[in-house]
């Protein structure tokens, strides 16, 4: 665009000084006296009698003159405006649209599109850059799914590791447990020995005491080992999906017709986390929901419940009917009360347990990144459902699962 001002210009200029040069040498057309030469007396008294005739007619030719003059220069200037935007439009505009297409390709707006011309000299150009851009969405939009594939991927991993190595470090627990009972019935047998015995029974069973002491504390020690391995693989878990949280909106729910006694499915798979007591039989209709995520939402739940109670989970069914959701049109519902045997949570911290990352003051001595009732929430809401929260003799979670 500045080469064309600048040309622009220049050209004005140009046929500006022309005008002028031109004007200068018309006005300098004339006639005089001068010119008529050598006469008699009497033929300069004829001539002058005359002269005024004359010199209207010169004054005429010249303003004649003078007009055929400015209008070709005006007609000069006018066709060289336009072989100017002729060429603008024709040969540089063509450019100047692939710069700015360009630009803002690389400002990442893969939908702006160059515009075809019809005698563009850079068509060829033209179409070879549109397909270009055309191979970079594509490339864009696939790398787009399969970031978003490999987060989904990385969050439902999470998920399914959680639980294995939950079991793991319940498993090594009874282990470690078991085990310290016997070394403890070991030692006490140990110091009991002696009596009504004879030297070389006595050492042959301090022998064989001594022997199996030494080996349950190796068996100790390694539940030990396994136990601080499973807490270390549980927190690489944890950090990897707190990460992935960042992009929740990226992750996908997708709720669709489903028996509803796949619930009860998911809470019996649960036993490693204690006394898991269903009071009643669940209504037996379809429901929308997501198995992954809602066994998501009931393994946190009673996770929860297992970590900071440590009592028997209470879990009853019921069904709400015409209860106005978000778009304010009544839907019925499943709900599903989860309810442990604490302390409950405090008061003042009630509000703040579903928000992301927030710890209540019971958990200090506890593994886990606050997300747990946030995701509960979350994902419930995105099955069109909802949660609800209280304390109540303990705590207690009603969630609401949509019927069909």
């Amino acid at each position: 665009m500045k080469l064309i001002r600048n040309v622009t210009i220049a050209y004005t200029v140009f046929m500006a000084i022309a005008l002028f040069v031109m004007l200068h040498f018309v006005g300098r057309y004339d006639a005089s006296l001068s010119d008529v030469g050598s006469y008699s007396d009497a033929e300069l008294e004829m001539y002058k009698a005359i002269w005024s005739d004359i010199n209207k007619g010169v004054e005429s030719s010249q303003h004649n003159l003078l007009l055929y003059c400015v209008v070709f220069w005006g007609v000069l200037l006018v066709i060289g405006y336009i072989f100017i935007a002729a060429v603008y439009i024709i040969q540089i505009k063509p450019i100047r649209d692939m710069e700015s297409v360009a630009t803002e390709i690389a400002k990442g707006n893969l939908d702006a599109i160059l515009p075809m011309r019809r005698g563009n000299m850079l068509g060829g150009v033209t179409e070879s850059f549109d397909l270009m851009r055309e191979e970079l969405k594509s490339a864009k939009e696939k790398e787009l799914a399969a970031e978003h594939a490999k987060r989904e991927m990385v969050a439902e991993l999470s998920h399914d590791l959680k639980t294995p190595v939950a079991t793991i470090q319940a498993t090594c627990e009874v282990l470690e447990m078991k085990v310290g009972r016997k070394l403890s019935q070991l030692r006490e047998e140990l110091e009991s020995l002696g009596e009504d015995e004879t030297d070389e029974k006595l050492a042959a069973k301090t022998a064989e005491k001594k022997a199996e002491e030494e080996e349950l504390n190796d068996l100790l020690e390694k539940a030990g080992y396994i136990s601080s391995k499973s807490e270390t693989i549980n927190q690489l878990v944890q950090s990897v999906f707190k990460a992935n949280l960042e992009d929740m909106d990226e992750i996908q729910v997708s709720p669709v017709e489903t028996d509803s006694r796949v619930i009860l499915g998911f809470f019996k798979e649960l036993k490693d986390y204690g006394n898991i007591l269903l009071e009643n039989d669940i209504p037996e209709c379809l429901v929308y929901l997501d198995t992954l995520r809602m066994s998501q939402v009931i393994d946190n739940i009673v996770g929860n419940a297992y970590k900071y109670a440590g009592t028997d989970v209470h879990v009853t069914f019921s069904e709400v009917n015409d209860l106005p959701g978000k778009n304010k049109k009544k839907n019925n519902y499943i709900k599903i009360k989860i309810k442990d045997d604490g302390p409950g949570v405090p008061e003042d911290e009630l509000p703040l347990v579903i928000e992301k990352y927030y710890r209540g003051s019971d958990s200090k001595e506890k593994s886990g990144y606050g997300l747990g009732l946030y995701l509960v929430k979350w994902y419930m809401e995105k099955q069109g459902g909802g949660m609800e929260y209280y304390n109540d003799n303990g705590f207690v979670v009603e969630l609401l699962v949509k019927k069909v």
